[in-house]
């Protein structure tokens, strides 16, 4: 039988399946795009947030988050009429589910967001209904915590209504882009409901969309995110091995990546975001006897922000009294995401030690790291500072050129703590500098 889209009417042999109205429940990083790029190709969306001051943001025809293109997004879907915000869901035809799943002090996932999102589902859950898991979940959510949940509407999963798990896989700073043509993966509880989970997503998704089920599904985005985990805690553990021998670890990982069959990631103060420093510890707490090496990554990258901080301290000679500019709060460069920033945990413990410490963050001027001032510009980052600290490789950091630093600087350290800065060009202009992963034999 052939397959006609239109507005998301999926046309079979005769037979219309209708997505008129979606509800999205969660308007942060992902369940804001997802709802404005529904309502853009169509579809009557209703947004849903608990957070009042988010409404009003975005009922002010402004975002709460920086993300290339989003607020053209957002403001052409509230222009189309297709989409409105809620305090609780509406009834509709798909319910997607896209709160936050932080983790706790006990490295054990926070599933209350899930779970209250679930439960207001339940009074407008109808027959036929679809409900789609995007959060970020340990494995299982979907079929032990979602379905019974949803049960008590009186209705049963795959039966009387489809329920599906399909993870967010996008990049920060690419979000719009890989929201269309990443690959998906869609796991239903039942062939049926990943097959209806597959014909809404099929309405923008550019890429191939692949079925499951939902527990596989959960495990998918989790092994991802691990996968890259852990890599990264063996680059890092190699940063500290290169420190250790007088080995400049990032010349060392280039010629090692000459080889065909090796990729080595690259080293840095911590590992930050909402998943890659989260997601791992879902699969440790699933099966804490299985999951040895994950936990060991997670420990090693959770202790690089303090092997960030004695490096530091290292070069300015102890940090009580000193002065430091330090460049960059968010987790990653080039987007404005200070969620688990390993920037922000180093800014604020040099801090703590004894440092006087100057903070800028250009893609998010507001943010402040706790006992940190807060610098408005970068030339006031480092007025009269004794060492400057890389902590994000932002575009305005990667161009700084050492002469200009030193017109504003008392001091001349330069701590590089992402590989970036050409060392050779801040020792002409008269600083002493010292790279993460770069040993003391290696002219540091």
């Amino acid at each position: 039988m052939g397959r006609l889209w239109d507005n998301g009417n999926l046309q079979k042999g005769g037979l219309t399946v209708a997505f008129e109205r979606i509800c999205v429940l969660g308007m942060g990083y992902i369940g804001l795009p997802t709802a404005s790029t529904f309502a853009t190709h169509g579809f009557q969306v209703v947004g849903v947030d608990i957070n009042q001051r988010v409404l009003d943001v975005l009922r002010n025809g402004e975002v709460h988050i920086r993300e290339p293109g989003l607020r053209t997004l957002v403001q052409a879907a509230f222009r189309s009429g297709n989409l409105v915000l809620a305090e609780q869901p509406r009834p509709a035809d798909a319910f997607i589910i896209a709160v936050p799943t932080p983790i706790t002090d006990a490295k054990v996932a926070d599933m209350g967001y899930v779970r209250a999102a679930a439960e207001s589902i339940v009074p407008v859950l109808r027959r036929g209904n679809l409900v789609v898991l995007e959060s970020t979940s340990p494995p299982r959510t979907t079929v032990d915590l979602l379905a019974p949940i949803l049960a008590r509407a009186g209705l049963q999963a795959g039966q009387d209504f489809h329920l599906a798990y399909s993870p967010e896989r996008v990049l920060p700073g690419q979000i719009l882009r890989e929201l269309i043509e990443n690959a998906r993966v869609v796991g239903g509880v039942n062939p049926a409901s990943a097959a209806r989970a597959r014909e809404l997503y099929a309405s923008f998704v550019r890429g191939e969309i692949h079925l499951t089920d939902a527990t596989t599904a959960e495990m998918v985005k989790l092994m991802e995110n691990t996968y890259r985990d852990v890599n990264i805690a063996l680059a890092n553990e190699f940063a500290r091995l290169g420190e250790r021998v007088g080995v400049d670890i990032w010349r060392a990982i280039a010629l090692a990546n000459l080889h065909p069959r090796v990729q080595i990631l690259r080293p840095g103060p911590g590992v930050g975001g909402h998943c890659i420093g989260v997601d791992p510890w879902f699969l440790v707490e699933a099966a804490p006897d299985l999951t040895a090496l994950i936990r060991a990554a997670r420990q090693v990258n959770d202790q690089q922000p303090e092997w960030a901080r004695q490096l530091v301290a290292r070069a300015v000679d102890g940090l009580a009294g000193k002065r430091v500019g330090v460049l960059g709060l968010a987790y990653k460069p080039d987007v404005d995401d200070l969620r688990q920033s390993p920037a922000l945990r180093i800014a604020q413990d040099l801090a703590a030690a004894g440092a006087q410490v100057r903070t800028y963050e250009p893609n998010a001027p507001a943010a402040a790291a706790p006992g940190c001032q807060r610098a408005a510009d970068l030339e006031q980052a480092l007025q009269d500072a004794d060492a400057v600290v890389l902590m994000v490789a932002h575009q305005p950091f990667r161009q700084l050129e050492p002469q200009r630093a030193a017109q504003w600087m008392a001091g001349r350290v330069a701590v590089d703590l992402t590989g970036t800065w050409d060392r050779a060009a801040w020792q002409t202009a008269g600083f002493a500098i010292y790279t993460l992963g770069v040993g003391a034999a290696d002219g540091r």
